[in-house]
């Protein structure tokens, strides 16, 4: 009996847990919209703009830890400008134009490493 309660309230607090990792959106005008998503542990996964429900403005983008990851911008759902990548201590500065690819270049801390 002990490990049916047990079991049950376990269950119970998983669900509980489960239930604040769904995505945040809070309302900042009429057809804009803050995003928030998380990873399983909690920590915030990426946080954004979407203006009528498609991807826009400024989105950062975090590891499990909650380090950065990724940050750029989004125009009416299509990626546009300079994204920025972080992997150790690499950036990886993309550029894109019409939502896609024009030009990579990486950069340890001081110089440009490669560009493609």
């Amino acid at each position: 009996m002990k490990n049916i309660l047990f079991l049950v309230a376990f269950v119970f607090s998983l669900n509980m847990v489960a239930q604040e990792l769904k995505p945040k959106f809070e309302k900042i005008e009429a057809d804009l919209v803050k995003a928030t998503y998380f990873h399983d542990n909690g920590e915030i996964a990426q946080t954004g703009f979407l203006l009528k429900g498609k991807l826009h403005g400024d989105w950062f983008m975090y590891d499990i830890k909650g380090k950065k990851i990724a940050s750029g911008s989004y125009e009416n759902g299509e990626r546009a400008g300079k994204w920025f990548f972080w992997n150790d201590a690499i950036l990886k500065e993309v550029d894109f134009v019409n939502n896609r690819i024009a030009d990579v270049k990486n950069w340890n801390q001081t110089e440009v490493v490669t560009r493609q």
